[in-house]
């Protein structure tokens, strides 16, 4: 940063409102008279407010007519002295959002064979060039682009530039900074500079899959990249890279790794921990660091710790896009998350050296804010904020035919833009899923612009991650002491009642968080805070290994049997641990892999998560999409704090049976409990067994096992 010194300072905080700060030591007088220069014309500045601040003394001064921003201004006052009008505040105000707002869609690089013309948004600067850097070359060549409307400068330079590494230099405020291009797809390795690749080179078939029409039919799978192949009986070779998807992985003695195991699961969307660039590990040397991903540096360029080779921009595209053409041919869908609430160094990104000040939230002070806790908040009810997260999302759907987003800390995030959002991947992706953490968050948006929980219903096409859900049957996150249903609580039946309605508030006593179940994602763990076996080691250490798994078999059975988007955390099934380790984000490896040898140890348990999912899958009465269904054909019949039974009645029409009855049980010891009518009862779910084929029969009554799920039905 070049330090810059100045007599006075003087900052345009609103379209025609100039602040100037004079030093005490060099005010006189009780009134001082201000002028503004651009080249030979001069215009008086009209004092409105004058406040002593002690070592300074301040003047908010009204200009005749609209500063253009920009243009390079002086102010100058009585004595002669003279200082750079230099760009405050104004860049947050309605006025300056209205006036610079560029709809179109062309900035970036955009390549042809014989030119590429750059276009970047940069309305404060008064310079901006670009630096090119030809393959294999040490010196740059630098052109200067041409400002235009709106606050865009652009330039077309002539030449096959494929391969050329480019960045902009802005001046703004009389300071040169570098940035990468926001724009960029592609860049060198760890993120130093854009590179301009060829469209066409990165050109992948894409395999058609039919709309997914029903959010509820959804079984997501949440895991991370290095994650899932790390681990030494992984049986995929290329550890910890996106190719590892793409293997079919050799036989080990654990039995099915890799893709061919998620597929037989039965899970119809892989969620990936983000994909896009971010910084906390060395693309040169990825094996010395790990990171989750929340740290992002560029939004629209895969990361490259995941690539066989980091330093060929195209490795890394073509690489990400070939493992969601796998999967896509496995008939899995790819829900990508994204991190569009904050970056990883807001004094480092690019938004911050282009249009400083602009693309952040400040507080009443002036000062960033910290909703999000690492430092920035992303203004995203900014016009140009919007149209960059607009712009992104499209261009993943487009571009490496993504099935829906995971949005990390949505509730940092805007109202309108969420469903501007929604609006976008309904026209160019019908089906696709759109699921995000709407916690409230300490940041100035005001609340009821927030796309928080609290506000769902003004979101009705987006998926909350369920907190009440969460909570109800594991217990709270963040006590690790506090016990839900299937931990043994017999506390929270209420809770539970909503977690199996999908949300939607089908006692008319308690007010449901949402309008339909398609908003509801069912979870009781993910990647964040303790699995839900380290959260047992604490708060259940007085009871044994095998009730534990109990407890842990029944929670995962309410969640796969709940209205609702059922979401699992990859090896939940076959209870991952983390050692204990709460915020694995840098732990190593060894922490966070997905431990192949614990599904081999618990087949048992994966076989049965499997049933369930094949059971929730063959009727659609265990998956509404709407909560006239569920008022409709869902009632409770029976609780007693330590066992809930819900039924779903008359429901014929989704699936080959007319009644389920499921009973969910979390006391250690066996109950008996009397059926509902005198009639044939098919006992499909029972003791960690799914029978679709030839289940037994009972008939008026029936022994619950121990911690443990029944579900029964009639034709």
């Amino acid at each position: 940063m070049i330090f810059i010194k100045r007599e006075f300072e003087a900052y345009l905080d609103e379209i025609d409102c100039i602040t100037i700060l004079l030093p005490t030591e060099r005010h006189h007088g009780e009134s001082s008279l201000f002028t503004l220069l651009l080249q030979e014309k001069q215009h008086p500045l009209h004092i409105m407010e004058k406040v002593n601040l002690g070592h300074s003394v301040k003047y908010r001064c009204k200009a005749d007519a609209p500063v253009s921003i920009g243009a390079k201004y002086k102010v100058k006052d009585e004595h002669g002295r003279k200082t750079d009008l230099q760009i405050g505040a104004v860049i947050r105000t309605t006025a300056f959002d209205e006036l610079y707002y560029y709809g179109e869609n062309d900035l970036g690089a955009t390549y042809h064979l014989g030119e590429t013309t750059f276009t970047v948004w940069a309305p404060t600067a008064t310079s901006v060039k670009i630096k090119l850097l030809a393959p294999n070359s040490q010196e740059p060549i630098y052109y200067s682009l041409v400002p235009e409307d709106k606050g865009i400068w652009r330039i077309t330079v002539q030449g096959d530039l494929e391969g050329f590494q480019y960045t902009y230099l802005v001046c703004v405020n009389l300071i040169w900074r570098e940035a990468v291009d926001p724009y960029a797809i592609a860049t060198t390795i760890n993120s130093g500079a854009g590179v301009i690749i060829n469209p066409e080179k990165i050109n992948v078939p894409k395999t058609a899959l039919p709309p997914f029409l029903k959010a509820t039919d959804a079984i997501i799978y949440e895991l991370h990249v290095r994650d899932f192949s790390s681990h030494p009986k992984s049986g995929m070779r290329q550890k910890g890279k996106y190719a590892a998807f793409t293997e079919e992985p050799s036989v080990e003695d654990v039995g099915v790794t890799g893709l061919p195991y998620i597929k037989q699961l039965g899970v119809t969307h892989v969620e990936l921990l983000p994909v896009n660039d971010y910084g906390g590990v060395d693309e040169e040397e990825p094996e010395k660091g790990y990171n989750w991903g929340y740290n992002p540096l560029f939004f629209n360029v895969p990361e490259g710790s995941y690539a066989l080779d980091p330093e060929d921009p195209y490795s890394r595209i073509l690489e990400l896009k070939n493992l969601i053409g796998k999967l896509h041919q496995k008939d899995l869908r790819v829900i990508i998350d994204v991190v569009y609430n904050h970056v990883y160094v807001r004094e480092e990104s690019s938004f911050e050296k282009i249009v400083p000040g602009y693309y952040f939230r400040h507080d009443n002070h002036g000062m960033p804010s910290n909703g999000t806790g690492v430092g920035n908040d992303i203004a995203s009810e900014r016009r140009m904020v919007q149209k960059f997260i607009l712009d992104s999302i499209r261009f993943w759907l487009t571009e490496y035919d993504v099935d829906g987003f995971r949005f990390d800390l949505m509730g940092i995030l805007d109202i309108a833009t969420m469903n501007a959002i929604k609006e976008l991947i309904d026209t160019h992706k019908p089906g696709s899923i759109l699921l995000g953490e709407g916690w409230e968050l300490n940041t100035p948006l005001p609340a009821e612009k927030k796309a928080m929980i609290m506000n769902a219903k003004k979101m009705p096409g987006l998926a909350f991650f369920n907190d009440m859900v969460r909570d109800s049957i594991k217990g709270s996150t963040f006590n690790l002491f506090d016990r839900g249903f299937s931990l043994g609580n017999t506390h929270k039946i209420q809770s539970l009642k909503q977690t199996l309605s999908g949300s939607v508030g089908l006692d008319p006593h308690f007010r449901g968080l949402f309008f339909e179940p398609t908003q509801s994602v069912n979870y009781v763990e993910s990647h964040d805070n303790h699995t839900m076996w380290d959260k047992m080691e604490i708060c259940n250490s007085h009871e044994s290994e095998e009730v534990r798994k109990r407890r842990q078999v029944l929670a995962t059975s309410i969640i796969l049997l709940s209205q609702g988007i059922p979401f699992l955390h990859a090896g939940q099934e076959f209870f991952r641990t983390k050692q204990g380790e709460e915020n694995s984000y840098k732990s190593p490896d060894t922490v966070n892999w997905i431990d192949w040898e614990r599904k081999h140890q618990f087949s048992k348990e994966v076989t049965y998560v499997q049933g369930l999912i094949e059971l929730r899958k063959s009727h659609g009465a265990l998956r509404f999409a709407t909560s006239t269904e569920i008022h409709k054909h869902l009632t409770f019949p029976l609780d007693n704090g330590h066992l809930l039974m819900y039924r779903l009645q008359d429901v014929k029409a989704y699936g080959k049976w007319n009644n389920l009855l499921v009973v969910f049980h979390n006391a250690p010891q066996q109950e008996k409990i009397e059926l509902p009518d005198d009639s044939d009862w098919e006992v499909l779910v029972k003791d960690l067994q799914v029978n679709l084929d030839a289940p037994p029969i009972v008939r008026k009554e029936i022994m619950v096992d121990p911690i443990s799920t029944i579900v029964l039905a009639q034709y």
